[in-house]
């Protein structure tokens, strides 16, 4: 089937277009070759032959669009590859797996072939592939890696022609503090598992013809600025309407080594809100919701003195940034308080206290550590459990405590049974905030040491902004937070959902929540939380709608969020394994997503007819696209429920750069994120000079 425009316009709405994006794919060597050794950053996506004999594929063409609109955002993905050897060969594309990311299309075009994917259990689809490739027929096939990345195969890469690969995902955006940030992540590096088994040679990181990127801004409440942190110089950015805006970037010859990080900035003051945005297609059938909470609650700075443990990976992946570590480290204990105390804990193999106990932040005291913080070396593996059964050692039940966990890679030493980590962390009454440094590392145990401690986790691309991170992550420890919260919602029937025990709610923290209901109606939603040591409800009601067709991508979202759930239930050993795989199976076949037990084989539509394999991702596709084909003409939806009554009343303080609630001063985790993100252009310097 001929195709000259494989890129629809229902798919790509004239984005904007951010191609100063130095962060993407690269041609490589062979399948399990996906890193560099020595700490140099290699782009995570790449296509690259099976053989390690044969020449590198050219990347001729990569880009990228992407939509935000209303709590979520689309990302398209097309790429021209060539083949420079004589002969057809099958190729493997590797992709970082965005957190939180529903994979929707795989298109694979070749001369006037166009082949589509559909979702089966992980086996069925494996002996699909192979048995088409050994046919010779076009094929292809997605599946989860790990953790990670997806991987991509394709069959066959003929040579003198080209081949694109286009690929949908979706995922859900936060707010942090009036903040939107949004990540391409295409920057895999320095991991210790990578360190030990990685091999490149032969490596391009160019893209031979043009690289471009799109995105555009659909906000319902107004937006005061966008950036696109280190392409302020390459890209055009436009306002077409309040809320809505466009950035653009076209680059020739673009080195492909870094991740896209895009920050907007919404208006100052803007009221706590609840915002619903909801599914339901079939009267007969339930709806599925998408419910996005916004505290305007003004928690109030903690004026006692807190302790921080500074828990800090000294692996040897961190070559190249364990002095920019520590200089982040040296910045932020000079802003503590004297009524503060600090502790600095290092971990590789083993774990060990760098000072002597918990130490008064005095000025003294200060600068007499950062003197030892100066002399520390690195080396060995990552045992992250030593590191934090060290970490929780020692506590004052008086004071307030929050472990600053940082670190750039996998546990690979020690224990590593997530459920080992979860009742550490529930043994003791401390916070974990956690900061992952590049896109190769363990989310769900992450997510499992940090949710279990009532903490938070973020990642920390090596592009970030210093602005944007800090306003994420500023006002969490140094102000109250809802204890115990619970958000249950009466008169309608709602399931499936994540909603009922929130545990903590951070000052700034916006809340994601998906859930199905059985029918329109009248709701009554109830926020109860402890604050201050009282017990605080906060309600509104509101209707869900009978029928509602605008955002169909909502029931991906929602499977996607009940998959993590039950993945993580089986990793803390609530959910049997076995009962834990079907369930993940059945949701990604009825939802067609890529998981770890399932797949997405990609054929022509005869060879899905001839097998008698139903259509279901293709009809999902055209009910997504004929959506967002009517949503692209329109401005953004306000989806706000509770004008008439707040549920939070009063407005959320919110501070840029330093001064309002926080009391003037940086706290200890907001200056340590100046330090990761500063880190940024000295990694980069660091590995083009290796290059050149």
């Amino acid at each position: 089937m001929k195709n000259n425009h494989p890129v629809s316009k229902t798919a790509l709405p004239a984005f904007a277009s951010l191609s100063s994006l130095k962060a993407s794919f690269r041609a490589a060597l062979f399948s399990t070759a996906l890193l560099a050794s020595g700490g140099i950053a290699l782009g995570a996506g790449m296509l690259t032959p099976k053989n390690s004999s044969d020449q590198p594929i050219k990347i001729i063409d990569h880009h990228v669009a992407v939509t935000i609109n209303n709590g979520f955002a689309q990302t398209e993905v097309l790429q021209s590859f060539t083949n420079p050897n004589a002969h057809a060969l099958e190729a493997i594309y590797s992709f970082p797996l965005p957190q939180k990311a529903s994979l929707s299309e795989i298109t694979i075009y070749s001369g006037e072939t166009e082949i589509h994917g559909e979702v089966l259990p992980r086996k069925e689809a494996r002996e699909i592939y192979e048995e088409e490739k050994t046919a010779g027929n076009d094929t292809g096939l997605a599946e989860k890696k790990n953790f990670r990345s997806l991987e991509f195969r394709v069959f066959p890469v003929r040579p003198g022609e080209d081949t694109k690969l286009r690929i949908v995902y979706y995922q859900p955006l936060e707010i942090e503090s009036g903040i939107g940030r949004y990540v391409y992540p295409l920057q895999e590096g320095g991991t210790d598992d990578q360190a030990a088994n990685s091999f490149w040679s032969g490596v391009s990181d160019k893209v031979e013809g043009t690289f471009s990127a799109e995105i555009e801004l659909k906000s319902a409440w107004p937006v005061e600025g966008v950036r696109v942190p280190g392409f302020e110089n390459d890209s055009k950015s436009e306002v077409l309407a309040e809320g809505h805006h466009r950035i653009r970037i076209d680059k020739a010859d673009a080195s492909l080594d870094r991740d896209l990080v895009f920050y907007y900035r919404l208006q100052d003051g803007l009221p706590g809100r609840v915002e619903v945005v909801a599914h339901r297609a079939d009267p007969d059938k339930p709806g599925t919701y998408m419910m996005v909470v916004t505290p305007g609650i003004d928690l109030k700075p903690i004026t006692t003195g807190a302790d921080y443990t500074f828990l800090l990976d000294t692996s040897g992946s961190m070559q190249g940034k364990i002095q920019t570590l520590i200089e982040g480290v040296v910045k932020t204990l000079g802003q503590m308080k004297a009524h503060d105390r600090f502790k600095i804990i290092a971990f590789n193999n083993q774990a060990k206290e760098i000072t002597p106990g918990w130490i008064t932040a005095t000025p003294e005291n200060v600068e007499r550590e950062i003197q030892t913080l100066r002399s520390l070396s690195i080396g060995g593996g990552t045992n992250i459990y030593k590191g934090l059964h060290l970490a929780t050692k020692n506590l004052d039940n008086d004071r307030a405590t929050s472990i600053i966990l940082v670190t750039d890679g996998v546990t690979n030493d020690g224990i590593i049974a997530p459920q080992r980590f979860h009742d550490l962390m529930k043994a003791t009454d401390i916070r974990v905030f956690g900061f992952v440094m590049g896109n190769s590392a363990n989310w769900p145990l992450m997510r499992t040491i940090c949710n279990a401690s009532g903490g938070t986790y973020s990642g920390v691309s090596n592009a970030d902004d210093i602005v944007g991170k800090i306003l994420q992550a500023k006002e969490k420890i140094t102000h109250e937070c809802l204890h115990d919260a619970t958000l249950k919602i009466k008169g309608i029937r709602t399931f499936d959902n994540r909603s009922e025990l929130l545990g903590k709610v951070y000052r700034g923290e916006q809340l994601v929540l998906f859930g199905r209901y059985a029918k329109g109606g009248q709701a009554k939603l109830t926020l109860a939380a402890r604050l201050t040591g009282k017990d605080t409800t906060y309600t509104t009601e509101f209707d869900f709608p009978e029928l509602e067709t605008t955002n169909p991508e909502i029931e991906r979202l929602w499977a996607l969020s009940q998959i993590e759930e039950i993945e993580q239930k089986t990793h803390v050993g609530i959910t049997p394994s076995a009962e834990g795989a079907t369930a993940i199976r059945d949701l990604g076949v009825a939802y067609q997503l890529v998981t770890d037990e399932t797949s997405m084989v990609v054929l022509s539509d005869s060879t899905f007819t001839k097998r008698g394999i139903e259509r279901k991702n293709a009809k999902r596709v055209a009910t997504e696209r004929q959506a967002q084909s009517v949503r692209s003409s329109q401005p953004a939806t306000n989806y706000q429920v509770d004008q008439h009554q707040p549920l939070t009343q009063g407005k959320p303080r919110r501070t840029f750069g330093g001064g309002g609630g926080g009391g003037g001063a940086l706290n200890p985790l907001a200056v340590l994120m100046i330090l990761l993100v500063l880190a940024a252009p000295v990694f980069a310097a660091k590995n083009e000079k290796k290059r050149s």
